[in-house]
Protein backbone atom coordinates (compact mmCIF):
# COMPACT_ATOMS: atom_id res chain seq x y z
CA UNK A 1 0.00 0.00 0.00
CA UNK A 2 1.64 3.23 -1.01
CA UNK A 3 -0.75 5.82 -1.30
CA UNK A 4 -4.14 6.64 0.77
CA UNK A 5 -6.94 5.62 -1.70
CA UNK A 6 -4.66 1.89 -1.18
CA UNK A 7 -5.74 2.30 2.70
CA UNK A 8 -9.49 3.03 1.86
CA UNK A 9 -9.37 0.12 -0.54
CA UNK A 10 -7.98 -2.32 2.11
CA UNK A 11 -9.87 -0.92 4.60
CA UNK A 12 -13.29 -1.54 2.51
CA UNK A 13 -12.09 -5.17 1.90
CA UNK A 14 -11.40 -5.89 6.04
CA UNK A 15 -14.95 -4.47 6.71
CA UNK A 16 -16.47 -6.47 3.66
CA UNK A 17 -15.09 -9.75 5.41
CA UNK A 18 -15.98 -8.23 9.01
CA UNK A 19 -12.27 -8.59 9.80
CA UNK A 20 -11.79 -6.45 13.12
CA UNK A 21 -8.92 -4.47 13.00
CA UNK A 22 -7.30 -1.58 14.83
CA UNK A 23 -5.82 0.34 11.99
CA UNK A 24 -4.22 0.09 8.63
CA UNK A 25 -1.33 2.07 7.49
CA UNK A 26 1.12 1.83 4.36
CA UNK A 27 1.97 -1.49 4.61
CA UNK A 28 0.08 -2.58 7.41
CA UNK A 29 -2.62 -4.32 8.97
CA UNK A 30 -2.99 -4.07 12.80
CA UNK A 31 -5.79 -6.63 13.59
CA UNK A 32 -7.67 -6.71 16.84
CA UNK A 33 -7.58 -10.91 16.59
CA UNK A 34 -5.66 -13.08 14.75
CA UNK A 35 -7.31 -14.82 11.70
CA UNK A 36 -8.61 -18.63 11.04
CA UNK A 37 -6.55 -20.11 8.04
CA UNK A 38 -10.19 -19.72 5.99
CA UNK A 39 -10.15 -16.01 7.02
CA UNK A 40 -6.53 -15.80 5.89
CA UNK A 41 -7.41 -17.21 2.94
CA UNK A 42 -10.05 -15.01 2.30
CA UNK A 43 -8.15 -11.98 3.00
CA UNK A 44 -5.06 -12.92 1.08
CA UNK A 45 -7.58 -13.30 -2.02
CA UNK A 46 -9.54 -9.95 -2.05
CA UNK A 47 -6.92 -8.09 -1.53
CA UNK A 48 -4.72 -10.21 -4.28
CA UNK A 49 -7.86 -9.19 -6.59
CA UNK A 50 -6.84 -5.55 -5.57
CA UNK A 51 -3.38 -5.73 -6.71
CA UNK A 52 -1.94 -6.21 -3.26
CA UNK A 53 0.11 -9.09 -2.07
CA UNK A 54 -0.66 -9.86 1.70
CA UNK A 55 3.29 -10.25 3.29
CA UNK A 56 4.34 -13.10 5.64
CA UNK A 57 7.83 -13.49 5.63
CA UNK A 58 10.42 -12.05 7.96
CA UNK A 59 12.41 -10.56 5.28
CA UNK A 60 9.67 -9.52 3.28
CA UNK A 61 8.00 -7.87 5.83
CA UNK A 62 11.68 -6.20 6.44
CA UNK A 63 11.94 -5.05 2.77
CA UNK A 64 8.45 -3.80 3.06
CA UNK A 65 8.79 -2.03 5.97
CA UNK A 66 12.03 -0.34 4.22
CA UNK A 67 10.20 0.69 1.48
CA UNK A 68 7.46 2.58 3.36
CA UNK A 69 9.57 4.44 5.40
CA UNK A 70 11.37 5.57 1.94
CA UNK A 71 8.04 6.59 0.63
CA UNK A 72 6.55 8.37 3.57
CA UNK A 73 10.10 10.32 3.82
CA UNK A 74 9.78 11.49 0.30
CA UNK A 75 5.94 11.61 -0.30
CA UNK A 76 4.51 12.04 2.52
CA UNK A 77 5.88 15.12 4.52
CA UNK A 78 7.34 18.44 4.05
CA UNK A 79 10.79 18.42 6.26
CA UNK A 80 13.30 18.51 3.44
CA UNK A 81 16.30 17.75 5.88
CA UNK A 82 14.46 14.96 7.19
CA UNK A 83 15.06 13.26 3.06
CA UNK A 84 18.16 11.34 3.37
CA UNK A 85 20.21 9.94 6.33
CA UNK A 86 18.82 6.44 5.96
CA UNK A 87 21.73 5.09 7.87
CA UNK A 88 20.28 7.27 11.22
CA UNK A 89 16.31 7.02 10.58
CA UNK A 90 16.06 3.26 9.19
CA UNK A 91 17.63 1.15 12.03
CA UNK A 92 15.30 3.69 14.35
CA UNK A 93 12.26 2.57 13.02
CA UNK A 94 12.75 -1.12 11.52
CA UNK A 95 15.00 -1.97 14.52
CA UNK A 96 18.10 -3.33 13.00
CA UNK A 97 21.10 -2.52 12.14
CA UNK A 98 21.53 -0.57 8.60
CA UNK A 99 24.13 -2.63 7.35
CA UNK A 100 22.06 -5.59 7.63
CA UNK A 101 19.27 -4.41 6.08
CA UNK A 102 21.24 -3.01 3.25
CA UNK A 103 22.69 -6.09 2.82
CA UNK A 104 19.17 -7.81 2.57
CA UNK A 105 17.62 -4.79 0.30
CA UNK A 106 20.78 -5.40 -2.03
CA UNK A 107 20.02 -9.12 -2.35
CA UNK A 108 16.59 -9.18 -2.48
CA UNK A 109 15.81 -5.90 -4.54
CA UNK A 110 18.79 -6.21 -6.43
CA UNK A 111 19.42 -2.41 -6.30
CA UNK A 112 20.82 -0.22 -2.64
CA UNK A 113 18.96 1.47 -0.29
CA UNK A 114 20.20 4.87 -1.58
CA UNK A 115 19.36 3.81 -5.23
CA UNK A 116 15.83 3.30 -4.33
CA UNK A 117 15.44 6.54 -2.68
CA UNK A 118 17.16 8.23 -5.55
CA UNK A 119 14.18 6.41 -7.69
CA UNK A 120 11.37 7.99 -5.30
CA UNK A 121 12.83 11.28 -4.97
CA UNK A 122 12.73 11.47 -9.22
CA UNK A 123 9.45 9.97 -9.33
CA UNK A 124 8.15 13.14 -6.59
CA UNK A 125 10.27 15.65 -8.84
CA UNK A 126 8.20 14.38 -11.63
CA UNK A 127 4.99 14.99 -9.40
CA UNK A 128 5.83 18.34 -8.40
CA UNK A 129 7.47 19.08 -12.47
CA UNK A 130 3.82 18.24 -13.45
CA UNK A 131 2.21 20.75 -10.84
CA UNK A 132 4.21 23.45 -12.47
CA UNK A 133 4.00 25.33 -9.05
CA UNK A 134 7.57 25.42 -8.32
CA UNK A 135 10.93 26.24 -10.02
CA UNK A 136 13.49 23.72 -9.93
CA UNK A 137 15.58 25.37 -7.36
CA UNK A 138 12.62 25.42 -5.02
CA UNK A 139 11.56 21.39 -6.12
CA UNK A 140 15.60 20.55 -5.27
CA UNK A 141 15.49 22.16 -2.13
CA UNK A 142 12.20 20.13 -1.23
CA UNK A 143 14.20 17.29 -2.15
CA UNK A 144 17.39 18.04 0.08
CA UNK A 145 19.38 18.08 -2.41
CA UNK A 146 22.42 19.99 -1.96
CA UNK A 147 22.03 22.38 -5.28
CA UNK A 148 19.82 22.46 -8.19
CA UNK A 149 22.68 21.48 -10.72
CA UNK A 150 23.03 18.00 -8.47
CA UNK A 151 18.99 17.57 -9.03
CA UNK A 152 19.05 18.65 -12.78
CA UNK A 153 21.86 15.30 -13.07
CA UNK A 154 20.41 12.95 -11.11
CA UNK A 155 16.94 13.63 -12.85
CA UNK A 156 18.55 13.49 -16.02
CA UNK A 157 20.90 10.30 -15.11
CA UNK A 158 17.68 8.31 -13.97
CA UNK A 159 15.11 9.67 -16.67
CA UNK A 160 17.21 10.42 -19.74
CA UNK A 161 16.05 13.66 -20.28
CA UNK A 162 16.63 17.02 -18.00
CA UNK A 163 13.91 18.08 -15.60
CA UNK A 164 13.03 21.39 -17.76
CA UNK A 165 12.07 19.17 -20.72
CA UNK A 166 10.12 16.29 -18.62
CA UNK A 167 7.01 18.91 -18.51
CA UNK A 168 7.50 19.48 -22.39
CA UNK A 169 7.98 15.97 -23.41
CA UNK A 170 4.54 14.69 -20.91
CA UNK A 171 6.91 12.22 -19.24
CA UNK A 172 5.61 9.59 -17.70
CA UNK A 173 5.49 8.27 -13.95
CA UNK A 174 5.53 5.32 -12.50
CA UNK A 175 2.91 4.11 -9.71
CA UNK A 176 5.62 4.07 -6.67
CA UNK A 177 5.18 0.43 -5.99
CA UNK A 178 6.55 -0.87 -9.54
CA UNK A 179 9.93 1.21 -8.57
Amino acid sequence: MVCPRCIMAVETVLKKLNVHFESVKLGEIQLISPLNNEEKNNLQTALEALGFEVLSDKKTRLIEGIKRVIIDLVHHQEQPEKIGHLNKQLPMVLKQSYSSLSKLFSEVEGITIEKYLILQKIEKAKELIAYDELSLSEIAFRLNYSSSQHFSRQFKSITGIAPSAFKDHKGKRRPLHDI
